[in-house]
């Protein structure tokens, strides 16, 4: 049950009040605060409008006044309070509702009700929040739900995501070969613009949280092992080709993404205490990185006169990674899924499982991976969550797949 406080939060004589809306939720209290247009001076606030049956008339007509209006207030808010699901509930939608109370509806007006529309909006209205990877994400669902509306002949309105929606969209995508897990993640998208129109006062279905599907099976991506690391370490190539296998090495030893792990140089790199450390700010999150050298990056240096080895394009590095991965031996076959052509010459792609030799599943993200992976319980997890850039433990656990039953497994080993 949600409870609406009014304030005085101003030092100046006059001011308009605040309110304060209070709920709990999954044991959890909530605070949210925004400011009305209501005004008041401060000496009646603090003298006048709590008098029990004043003798001043006009503090009397002022109090009815001014009680009238917030009982308005409060009534607005809580009736609007109890026709959401208290997810959404955040200071953008307390200050819509304000605004809605006050009829203040031109923003609303240019904001657009189609779902394809609005996620150009979106991606304008975030453009300093969110990636430009995440941008490039969106614009694949867009031109996906084009391709849905013109399948069906319709046009998607954000109010229209509901549970019919989803399955409807689900066997679209399934008719187009599209894996389970990339429509799982479209639906996450889909709800996240909806959510956003929702703190925009945008009409959204009340079943929009029963838009989601599970994964029955999980796909693990794979990693390289520290065998299978030297092995590679040890196979001799043509130039270019050892250029990309130290590239490799290198993220195997540092845990960054491409887009960091690229751009490396000399000029990056100090030293402190004796120790080699490379400072550099992540592209993704734009966060400011300190992290030692590893001796295997350490002798890629020393190998190549200090410096790192030349950079190439992404594309490049994922193709001549397979085939260093292919030359070094990681032939074993095992479960993954990678981009095939539905059919011979049409250009189009769809993720498919199956079994596939463990080159052919390799791409620049494995450094990364097998970081995380082979040095998970010989380093502290909270040490490898600042190198890797994980949020939460419960993150970086499902990015190396670590269920429930290997944590409890591992945790054995301290009782022996």
């Amino acid at each position: 049950m949600a409870t609406l406080n009014f304030l005085y939060r101003s030092t100046r004589e006059n001011s308009n009040l605040n309110i304060r809306l209070l709920f709990r939720h999954n044991s959890n209290d909530y605070v949210i605060g925004v400011k009305t247009l209501l005004k008041v001076s401060k000496v009646y606030w603090e003298r006048q409008h709590n008098q029990k049956r004043p003798k001043n008339i006009d503090v009397a007509n002022r109090q009815l006044e001014i009680k009238s209006e917030m009982n308005n207030i409060e009534n607005f808010i809580l009736s609007a309070f109890d026709k959401i699901i208290p997810e959404l509930v955040n200071k953008n939608w307390l200050q819509n509702q304000i605004d809605l109370y006050y009829n203040k509806e031109p923003e609303k007006n240019l904001i657009p009700i189609e779902l394809v529309k609005f996620i150009d909006y979106y991606n304008e209205e975030r453009k300093g929040e969110i990636t430009l990877s995440s941008i490039k994400k969106h614009k694949v669902v867009k031109h996906k739900l084009e391709r849905y509306e013109k399948a069906f002949q319709k046009i998607v309105l954000i109010s229209d995501i509901d549970e019919n929606f989803k399955a409807e969209f689900v066997e679209y995508c399934k008719s187009e070969n599209y894996a389970l897990g990339t429509i799982q993640r479209d639906l996450v998208f889909i709800k996240t613009f909806c959510n956003y129109a929702y703190e925009k006062g945008v009409d959204v279905s009340r079943n929009l949280n029963k838009v989601r599907i599970k994964v029955k099976t999980e796909i693990k991506h794979p990693y390289l092992s520290f065998d299978e690391l030297k092995g590679i370490e040890e196979k001799e190539f043509n130039e270019s080709l050892d250029n990309v296998k130290d590239w490799l090495i290198i993220s195997c030893y540092t845990g960054q993404r491409i887009s960091d792990f690229m751009n490396f140089s000399s000029k990056m790199i100090r030293e402190e205490k004796g120790n080699k450390l490379l400072e550099f700010k992540q592209r993704k999150t734009g966060k400011l990185m300190t992290i030692p050298l590893h001796s295997k990056v350490l002798a890629i240096l020393e190998k190549r006169n200090g410096d790192f080895p030349k950079a190439i394009s992404d594309q490049k590095y994922n193709e001549m990674l397979k085939i260093v991965c292919k030359e070094s031996g990681i032939t074993e076959k095992i479960s993954g899924s990678k981009k095939m052509e539905i059919e011979p010459d049409t250009g189009i792609y769809r993720k498919e499982e199956g079994l596939f030799e463990k080159w052919e599943l390799i791409a620049s993200h494995v450094g990364r991976r097998s970081f995380a992976s082979n040095f998970y319980g010989k380093i502290p997890t909270n040490y490898l969550i600042y190198i890797t850039g994980h949020s939460t433990e419960t993150m970086f656990l499902n990015y190396i797949g670590k269920s429930n039953k290997d944590l409890a497994l591992e945790i054995t080993n301290y009782f022996n």
